[in-house]
């Protein structure tokens, strides 16, 4: 009987052992490009996803239930002109960035939240990009006036892999000091493999006033998830659920040549 009880232990250590980590999860918004010259089209498409980047694997994303992008101190709603579209087996949504005058152009998602039973919890990734246009550099560090944003302290555009990005964590209009920043590269054709699970998502703390800095390694499209709880709960089941926000943003990091 102990011998029983033991071999059942060892078991469920080893099951237990090569159980896979736990992938992070990022909002995403992705456009064709994030700077557009007076010599390029002046509509930009927009890809938006909830994605294990690194890894290229999906869930799907509802309809968010906020789309819109933020020039000039106007906002403007994306939302109708999203297009339900499937990557892999996974849905995802398509949109469009109209040019129409000079500066930065911020967009934003704000997602329904997103079971996730593995977790045992809900997820709402408030996520955002900044396309710059016509050589107004203006406007980037503008807030959208998302519940979790991260607001760029360096500009988010124009940056060479090897430069360094910064960035101010706000939750509910506060600093947000010692909260996780989870850092992770989008590796849609694979070539960019991790030698182990530590190397997939990056971690970086955030100080006292709700800083970090973090070293773009090499060229392509990085996201950044600023992580907290929050003190609401959804209710799922009769019950209360923890809910995790996270403020993302995506940036570009250009190679250098």
């Amino acid at each position: 009987m102990r011998r029983a009880m033991l071999a059942l232990m060892v078991l469920s250590l080893s099951l237990l052992w090569a159980a896979p980590p736990v992938a992070a999860h990022f909002g995403m918004i992705i456009p064709e490009r994030n700077t557009v010259e007076a010599k390029d089209p002046k509509t930009v498409g927009l890809s938006f996803m909830f994605w294990h980047p690194m890894e290229n694997q999906g869930m799907d994303l509802a309809q968010p239930t906020e789309a819109g992008v933020l020039v000039g101190g106007k906002k403007t709603d994306l939302l109708p002109g999203l297009k339900a579209q499937k990557k892999g087996q996974r849905q995802t949504w398509a949109g469009s960035l109209a040019i129409k005058q000079p500066g930065d152009y911020i967009v934003y998602m704000n997602p329904a939240p997103y079971w996730e039973p593995s977790e045992d919890k809900f997820i709402i990734h408030y996520t955002k990009t900044v396309v710059s246009a016509l050589g107004l550099m203006e406007g980037w560090d503008q807030p959208v006036g998302q519940k979790i944003e991260i607001t760029p302290l360096t500009r988010p555009y124009g940056l060479w892999a090897g430069n360094s990005f910064s960035g101010r964590v706000v939750f509910k209009g506060q600093p947000l000091a010692n909260a996780d920043v989870e850092v992770e590269f989008y590796n849609p054709d694979g070539k960019r493999k991790a030698p182990g699970d530590p190397y997939v998502a990056q971690v970086v703390k955030t100080d006292a006033n709700g800083q970090f800095t973090w070293t773009l390694p090499w060229p392509g499209w990085w996201g950044f998830a600023a992580l907290t709880e929050d003190d609401q709960k959804i209710q799922k089941d009769g019950q209360d659920k923890t809910v995790e926000v996270g403020g993302v943003i995506w940036i570009y990091a250009h190679p250098v040549k």
